[in-house]
């Protein structure tokens, strides 16, 4: 639990590194896209606990003590990008305003918007992180972070960084956030469960092995 927390925290600081280049970068946001993907490689790197990262994963092991793990994951993850994008917003007042004009926009869209904008975040959030480990390549990183930032799709703990910067204060946040949660951990899982799918039907499909006469001779045929 221990390690879970302290990761969980660690990654919940480079999410908010890297949400704060992407604010500073708002002249150019392709560059702040690229920048965002060191806060995903530095938690690849260095086994950190980011609760979209690990999510996906639930397909493999859906055990009580993994759930309780995502759950702590997931409560260190929000509790600390809040915060320090609160940090953020008083000591760099001009990422705050930039993180306003975000979340505004945010907080305009839909329930089901917000949904479907974060399936697609977990659906590359998946991806970057299974070639990382599976091809030991950081190109899904390199690629998938930026694709999802600039389709604007949405990442329920970046989002939650955002949030404490803006310094916007409203109830609509928690109906942002759980759609987003919602919608990351649905993404996350829809790539690893057609998987299993598509092995348990190749399975099914398989021809069983001829059988052979009890005396190992061969069949009379008539």
């Amino acid at each position: 639990m221990l390690k879970t927390v302290t990761g969980g925290v660690s990654a919940a600081i480079m999410i908010s590194i890297g949400g704060s280049v992407f604010l500073a970068c708002s002249d150019n946001r392709y560059y702040g896209a690229v920048f965002f993907s060191v806060a995903l490689l530095s938690i690849c790197y260095l086994g950190l606990y980011l609760y979209t990262g690990k999510i996906g994963y639930l397909v493999e092991d859906h055990s009580p003590k993994n759930l309780a793990t995502l759950g702590i994951g997931l409560c260190a993850n929000l509790a600390v990008t809040f915060p320090v994008g609160m940090l953020v917003r008083k000591m760099i007042p001009n990422l705050g305003e930039r993180a306003e004009a975000i979340c505004q926009a945010k907080l305009e869209q839909s329930f089901g918007s917000t949904l479907v904008r974060a399936i697609f975040c977990g659906v590359l959030m998946y991806i970057a992180v299974e070639i990382f480990r599976s091809k030991k390549s950081p190109i899904g990183v390199l690629f998938g972070i930026p694709v999802f930032i600039l389709a604007g799709f949405e990442h329920s703990i970046a989002d939650m960084f955002y949030f404490g910067a803006s310094g916007i204060a409203s109830g609509k946040i928690a109906t942002f956030e759980i759609a987003a949660v919602l919608g990351n951990s649905i993404g996350s899982v829809i790539l690893p469960l057609l998987a299993v799918l598509g092995a348990m039907k190749k399975k099914d499909q398989t021809p069983a092995p001829a059988e052979t006469p009890a005396d190992g001779g061969e069949k009379n045929e008539g």
